[in-house]
């Protein structure tokens, strides 16, 4: 099977652009032989490796990267580590998901602090929290109080915040109330994917700039990269929504585009303007419709809108510049009082879901697991996927699996064209009906 569109770097990361330059894992260059093989660094792929070195200490373990750590999906989300669902009913099969959800979310955090205090991994790792915000009233009462009522059958520690505490926490009124959890981590998600590729057990091999390029599957797995061929007996897929270039999940998986800008860092007087808040995570209640934001440890604002469907997995030319005008407008409009901010990097990454919002995990095919399709939760979901596929295919008897595995699987989708039409008539009408919370 001859994979095509494969990933492009564009240099345009933020987060990886105001890190210090890193020496690349070398790129394979000659035929290799490993008793697993793992396709893709992102946090799904490095959970999995780490995982099978620690299960498996005499095996080797090969790591095929088509980029480079940090510049993938991993890299360019907006570095919440969330412990939370959003979204739960009150029936107690709803609430049993949660916690589920939870059991699963808090070991992935724990894994990552671990890894990042044990090899001092430099990725401004803070147990910080999260306000989860509101614009209208409307979404105060339709999305946040079903949140609250939530973390209150849960017994979740929260605290409410009405306009003005809101406004006194984040440095803008712009938004009608919030709820804060303390449970959240923020991070620069390229420094935190750098540092645990960088990182990994002496029996992992790490090969960036390898893309797959040709995939056959008999007596086992051969894997043809534009320099050299890796065989292995075992694979773990963690391409997210280049799965189904693989042969897998086909017809299963939507993936999308999610742009991303950060500003200059503020000045002493414009923070001051700020209030001299300290740095804060904010994801809203719609996440289709209204801006994820942070300002971090440096002072810079992060700007995370504009969700689209992208089936190609490849930005239109152009297509950051109209991104980079409409985070202007969510800049101006949140911080009227920080006229001089400028936006510094603007960028694209892809995240990948499903209908039911399921993961894209488990035994494919003999000797084939995966760790796909977080729906963008990746710090959390995908690293806990990689660990679990990797626990899974070594037998071993983790009860988070079976947490896991009641997420369901991605349900199947219509073909296209039919699916592209139904997508974006859906996100089209999800946008006017959400537009109260731009």
């Amino acid at each position: 099977m001859h994979i095509l569109d494969l990933p492009k770097r564009d240099h345009s990361n933020g987060w990886s652009r105001i890190l210090p330059e890193r020496m690349v894992h070398m790129p394979l260059q000659k035929d290799a032989r490993a008793d697993w093989v793992v396709v893709g660094a992102g946090y799904a792929g490095l959970a999995a490796a780490r995982r099978l070195a620690e299960n498996a200490p005499n095996d080797r373990i090969i790591v095929l990267e088509a980029l480079e750590a940090g510049e993938n999906a991993s890299g360019r989300n907006s570095g919440f580590g969330i412990d939370l669902p959003h979204v739960v009913g009150s029936a107690q099969d709803d609430l049993s998901v949660a916690h589920a959800h939870l059991r699963l979310s808090r070991t992935a955090l724990k894994y990552l602090e671990e890894i990042v205090e044990k090899h001092g991994i430099a990725c401004d790792w803070s147990r910080a929290g999260k306000y989860h915000a509101a614009v209208t009233p409307r979404g105060e009462a339709g999305m946040l109080a079903p949140f609250i009522d939530m973390l209150k059958m849960l017994d979740e520690p929260h605290r409410i915040l009405d306009r003005s505490a809101t406004a006194k926490a984040l440095g803008t009124s712009y938004y009608h109330a919030s709820v804060y959890t303390p449970g959240d981590v923020l991070m620069n998600p390229a420094a935190l994917t750098r540092g645990l590729a960088d990182t990994l057990p002496e029996n992992v091999t790490l090969h960036e700039h390898s893309p797959v390029i040709e995939f056959t599957r008999g007596g086992g797995m051969e894997l043809r990269t534009p320099q050299a061929i890796v065989r292995a007996p075992r694979m773990i897929l963690a391409v997210n929504g280049h799965a189904s270039k693989f042969g897998f999940w086909q017809r299963h998986l939507l993936p999308f585009s999610a742009h991303a800008s950060l500003t200059r860092p503020l000045t002493d007087k414009e923070h001051e303007a700020l209030g001299g808040v300290e740095p804060w995570g904010v994801t809203p209640v719609n996440a289709f419709v209204s801006t994820t934001m942070r300002y971090t440890n440096d002072r810079r604002i992060l700007i995370r809108y504009l969700l689209r469907y992208c089936p190609s997995q490849l930005a239109p030319e152009g297509e950051l510049d109209e991104v980079r005008a409409a985070h202007e407008t969510v800049l101006r409009g949140r911080f009227p009082m920080l006229p001089e901010v400028t936006i510094e990097h603007t960028w694209t990454g892809y995240v990948c879901l499903s209908r039911n919002n399921a993961p894209g995990f488990g035994k494919l095919a003999d000797n084939v697991w995966s760790a796909v399709c977080c729906n963008a939760v990746g710090v959390t979901k995908a690293t806990i996927a990689g660990l679990l596929a990797a626990d899974l295919a070594c037998g071993v008897d983790n009860p988070l699996i079976a947490d896991l595995a009641a997420l369901g699987r991605p349900q199947s989708l219509p073909p296209r064209p039919f699916l592209d039409v139904g997508v974006r008539a859906r996100n089209a009408w999800d946008l006017w009906r959400g537009r109260d919370e731009y």
